[in-house]
């Protein structure tokens, strides 16, 4: 990324991130009779101890060095996260003027391609767009979106049986968005993100939203809620963990719980229609069906 457009990227954040500060969380009276919400530049520049038209510089990208300060000062106006500022404090770090990077194909590497076909819980290799790269068997009788070739967030925003998937899609999706600009990074202008982006963004007013918020939502696991159309409810953690650029995500669910045992009767399905044995399947504990992972490397 040039240095331009770092500076441009910065004034959009900035811009993006004080519209959504009310005046009211500022402690500024008189915010219920604006006819926008959001702080003005001058108000943010008063709260953070910078002059108007140094913040004013700033959104327009004129500024090319606000210091660790300026920029803590702005994380605590704009209300920022811990993530957040991180993401702040990247996007001005200089950079020197280069051509645009080429990023090599995303590959999955042999040994995780063996790694989930041992494992008996839903497990997949997705790329930084959250391009599904390679799954087990056990991932996709998990979720049919977890094909390889399938894109997590294309899949949540605009396949309707994620909606019925996740108990609560408005808050799956805040947190994918965010979590994909977050693995972007200062790349948003990569091929692969520009075709996604703006394909989400003719699809989706959901997308657009979010996208113009610039939320950012870090990288981690959690544990989510599904509603799955055979076994029901099901309660998983959720851990990702990088391996040489790609990431790979595992569900997993609390030894002796329901989940638990509807994880294992859902292998044992997929291992029946795939003509797994019973024994075969048995001794896997019900997890993934079949000797090994579906999609080669990619």
């Amino acid at each position: 990324m040039s240095t331009d457009d770092g500076t441009r990227r910065l004034g959009a954040y900035l811009r993006a991130r004080r519209a959504l500060v009310t005046p009211e969380q500022a402690g500024i009276p008189g915010g219920a009779n604006r006819r926008v919400a959001g702080l003005r530049r001058e108000e943010v520049a008063l709260l953070a101890g910078i002059s108007a038209d140094y913040y004013l510089r700033l959104e327009q990208g004129r500024d090319r060095n606000p210091s660790a300060q300026v920029l803590d000062a702005l994380a605590r106006v704009l209300r920022l996260d811990d993530v957040e500022t991180a993401y702040l404090r990247d996007l001005a770090a200089p950079r020197p003027r280069s051509r645009p990077r080429r990023r090599p194909p995303e590959r999955v590497p042999e040994r995780l391609h063996h790694l989930l076909a041992a494992l008996d819980v839903p497990a997949f290799v997705e790329g930084r767009a959250f391009d599904v790269l390679a799954a087990n068997p056990l991932a996709v009788a998990f979720s049919p979106r977890l094909r390889p070739g399938e894109n997590r967030l294309r899949s949540l925003l605009l396949d309707p049986e994620e909606r019925a998937f996740h108990t609560d899609w408005d808050a799956a999706v805040a947190g994918f968005v965010g979590a994909f600009r977050q693995s972007v990074g200062d790349d948003a202008d990569d091929p692969r993100v520009v075709e996604l982006v703006g394909e989400l963004s003719l699809s989706s007013a959901r997308f657009r939203s979010l996208w113009a918020r610039q939320d950012v939502r870090p990288l981690t696991g959690g544990t989510t809620v599904v509603h799955h159309p055979v076994v029901g409810e099901l309660t998983l953690h959720r851990d990702k963990l990088p391996v040489e650029g790609v990431v790979l995500v595992v569900y997993y669910a609390d030894a002796g719980s329901p989940s638990a045992e509807r994880l294992r009767l859902l292998g044992a399905l997929a291992a029946e229609a795939a003509g797994v044995p019973g024994d075969v399947a048995g001794r896997r504990g019900g997890g993934a069906a079949g000797a090994g992972a579906t999609g080669g490397a990619a």
